[in-house]
């Protein structure tokens, strides 16, 4: 079956579900509901912050109220929402009313997909009337070759919503992502997507051990999981619609594409954004970050090009405030690069004295 090239490597067959068609746009909003989850599967590449933890993340931000959810969903320009976990059918009373709160606030266009590993037709039920549009079902490999076993049929007769599998393409398992395709095609599903495996700090030593290498030194990807998608697109993709969606995709296309929307619409008048959607500023460190305010009004700087930021003790300035001063004050000064995430994660700092 001839697959359609997308962006760094990804494919698909036939069509794309809207919930990857969004992703691809950067306007989908990651929303972890919890990290608990009934299945143990030893490629889950969930963090040790997350992982077994009963927390909840929109994006990169740690979600302790509804408003911070909602507004991580305005800061990018939301048009649709990924429930994931762990297993988000775990947290169901959670899981139906951030469904109901997201499409009273953004409207029923608001698209949203949820991933799990739990076949319950109650459950699904309950997650169609609350406004779910994409079910992605994960089998634990165990019942690849089995998944009559899993009664998926039964589960989602007659769902209006859009319902696929979605599962890691993981290398050697060539009949068991076959048998995923044809049970899906058999069953009436819409779609079945695959994922590159990847290493991650708490499945490394689970992959590693099983004889699983990474593609090359700097990326997380395993090694032939990428031949295997395309080799079950050559012999499925006809009988199904089969997307394969690559690592070096989520990061250098759906994530780029959604900082770059968040960067654009929280950006300050002090902040510069570079073409990858970073954010660059100067960055003032001293023990008297009162004093370093005076110097700067001193110098007759404009307010909205400075900020003290006292959560992280520093004081940011505007890139090009900071270079032409950074010679004159005695303060240590920096040239910093940033995501524009809620955690603010550094990438890199340049000394300016």
């Amino acid at each position: 079956m001839h697959s359609i090239p997308m962006e760094s490597s990804s494919c698909y067959t036939k069509r794309l579900s809207r919930g990857c068609r969004l992703c691809r746009k950067g306007t989908k909003m990651v929303l972890l509901v919890t990290g608990k989850c009934g299945e143990s599967c030893y490629y889950c590449p969930l963090s040790e912050a997350k992982k077994g933890k009963d927390v909840v993340y929109a994006n990169e931000l740690l979600v302790r109220e509804d408003d911070d959810m909602i507004g991580e969903a305005v800061a990018i320009g939301a048009r649709g929402t990924g429930i994931t976990g762990g297993d988000p059918l775990m947290v169901m009373d959670r899981t139906v009313r951030y469904i109901r709160l997201l499409k009273e606030r953004f409207g029923p266009g608001h698209h949203i997909h949820l991933y799990t590993a739990t076949v319950d037709r109650e459950k699904f039920l309950r997650l169609q009337e609350a406004g779910l549009d994409e079910l992605r079902i994960h089998p634990p490999i165990e019942r690849w070759n089995a998944l009559e076993e899993l009664r998926i049929a039964e589960a989602v007769e007659d769902l209006h919503m859009m319902v696929g599998f979605e599962v890691p393409a993981v290398p050697g398992e060539l009949e068991g992502l076959l048998s995923i395709c044809r049970h899906a095609a058999d069953i009436g599903l819409d779609f079945v997507n695959l994922n590159e495996l990847e290493v991650s700090e708490t499945n490394c030593q689970a992959l590693l051990g099983r004889g699983f290498h990474v593609r090359s030194d700097v990326s997380s990807a395993m090694q032939g999981s990428m031949e295997i998608s395309w080799q079950v697109m050559e012999e499925a993709g006809d009988i199904i619609p089969v997307h394969f969606c690559s690592s070096s995709f989520k990061d250098q296309v759906q994530l780029r594409e959604r900082l770059k929307r968040r960067a654009k619409r929280t950006a300050r008048p002090m902040d510069l954004i570079t073409s990858e959607g970073m954010v660059l500023l100067g960055v003032i460190e001293t023990d008297d970050l009162e004093e370093a305010v005076r110097s700067l009004e001193e110098q007759d700087v404009p307010p909205e090009l400075f900020k003290l930021d006292e959560k992280r003790k520093r004081l940011e300035v505007a890139a090009w405030v900071l270079e032409d001063l950074a010679a004159v004050l005695p303060f240590r000064c920096y040239l910093v690069e940033e995501y524009p995430t809620a955690d603010r994660l550094e990438v890199e700092r340049q000394p300016l004295n």
